[in-house]
C-alpha cells in the first residue's frame, strides 16, 4: 500500500477545507420563470403583489399565487469531502432543479465582494450557463459554495445579499469528521498522483475506478489529529452561527445515505414535487476505518477516551 503523510498536504490542515457543503440552490421570485407566460410584480410600501397568467402547459408542481413571494433561491453549502458532489447530482436529477456547481472555485469570481455579488446576480438572473442548467420549469436554482471560497471572508456583504434576495441555504455536513479527514487525504493524494490513467477524479462512476482509488491508505499525523478535528468543528459552528438568520435546512451525509426520507425533506424544504432522486456516482471508501489507515493503532490510541472516540466505531455506510 502507498504511504502518504499528512505533512504533504498543508491545505488539508486548514479548517476551511473541512466539509461544510454549503449548497446554494436559490429559488425566489423566478420560481415559475419559464412555466408561465408572464409574471407582473407590483410593489407598494409593505406588500408585493404578483399577477400571474398561466400558460396552457404548466410545470408539474402546483404553487398557489399567494405563496410565490415566499419562494427562494436554495444554495447548498458544504465542506470538502462531505459528499457535496454526490448530493448535487441528486438535486440535479430533479426535473425542476438546476444547481450550477462549484462556481466560486475560480478565484476571479471571488476576488472581492463586488465580484461575488456580480457572479451571484448572473446566477439569480438565470443567465448562468452550465451543464446543469435547465431550460424550462425551473423551481429551484443555485450553486455549491465551499467555506474556503470567500464565503467567510465577506460575511457581512453576503448575508445582506442573501436577505435581500430571499435566499435559502442547505448546509451539508458529515457527522464523522474522521472519515471526512481520511477522504481529504486520499483526494489530495490522487490530485498529485492521478491514479486513473493520469487523471485526477474526486468522484467516480464505476466500481472499478472506486476500487483503484480505495487502495490508497494514508498515514495520519496523530500529533495534530485532535486539533484538526477541533478546527473542523469550530468552522462548522462559526458558519452556522453567522448564517443562522437565513432560512435554512441542515443535512448530514450519513443520513442521506441511510434514510431516503432525508431527500424528501429536502424537496419539501424547496417546495418541490417529491421525486425519486438518483445519482450515477459510486462511493469510494466503503471499508471499515481500520482498513483505510496504515497507522490505525496510533489513531486508536490518540482518540481513545477523548471527545472524538465515537468516530472510531461509527458506521456511516451500510452495504
Amino acid at each position: 500500500m502507498s504511504e502518504y503523510s499528512l505533512k504533504t498536504s498543508k491545505c488539508s490542515l486548514l479548517p476551511l477545507r473541512v466539509i461544510l457543503v454549503f449548497f446554494v440552490s436559490l429559488v425566489a421570485l423566478y420560481i415559475c420563470y419559464l412555466c408561465m407566460n408572464q409574471i407582473t410584480v407590483e410593489k407598494n410600501a409593505r406588500d408585493a403583489l404578483f399577477t400571474i397568467r398561466k400558460a396552457e402547459n404548466l410545470c408539474p408542481h402546483n404553487i398557489r399565487p399567494e405563496e410565490i413571494q415566499y419562494m427562494h433561491f436554495p444554495q447548498p453549502r458544504t465542506y470538502n469531502r462531505s459528499g457535496s458532489g454526490w448530493f448535487e447530482t441528486l438535486l440535479n436529477s430533479h426535473p425542476n432543479v438546476s444547481s450550477n456547481g462549484e462556481i466560486f472555485s475560480i478565484k476571479a469570481r471571488r476576488a472581492d465582494s463586488s465580484s461575488i455579488m456580480k457572479t451571484l446576480d448572473t446566477v439569480y438572473n438565470l443567465d448562468w450557463l452550465s451543464s446543469a442548467a435547465k431550460n424550462e420549469c425551473v423551481a429551484a436554482f443555485g450553486l455549491k459554495w465551499m467555506l474556503n471560497q470567500g464565503l467567510m471572508d465577506h460575511q457581512k456583504e453576503i448575508l445582506t445579499y442573501f436577505k435581500a434576495k430571499g435566499v435559502s441555504l442547505i448546509f451539508l455536513f458529515r457527522r464523522n469528521l474522521l472519515r471526512r479527514f481520511i477522504s481529504v487525504l486520499a483526494n489530495d493524494y490522487d490530485r498529485q498522483e492521478k491514479q486513473l490513467n493520469g487523471t485526477h477524479k474526486a468522484h467516480v462512476h464505476s466500481r472499478e475506478e472506486a476500487e483503484i482509488l480505495a487502495r490508497f491508505r494514508p498515514i495520519i499525523n496523530t500529533a495534530t489529529l485532535i486539533s484538526n478535528l477541533s478546527d473542523a468543528e469550530k468552522a462548522i459552528a462559526d458558519c452556522l452561527q453567522y448564517y443562522s438568520s437565513i432560512r435554512h435546512i441542515i443535512l448530514y451525509y450519513e443520513d442521506i445515505i441511510n434514510n431516503q426520507d432525508a431527500l424528501s425533506r429536502v424537496q419539501e424544504f424547496l417546495r418541490l414535487p417529491i421525486r425519486k432522486l438518483v445519482s450515477h456516482q459510486v462511493k469510494i471508501h466503503t471499508r471499515p476505518l481500520s482498513e483505510q489507515v496504515i497507522n490505525w493503532k496510533d489513531v486508536l490510541k490518540t482518540l481513545n477516551e477523548t471527545q472524538y472516540d465515537h468516530f472510531l466505531n461509527h458506521v456511516d455506510y451500510y452495504s
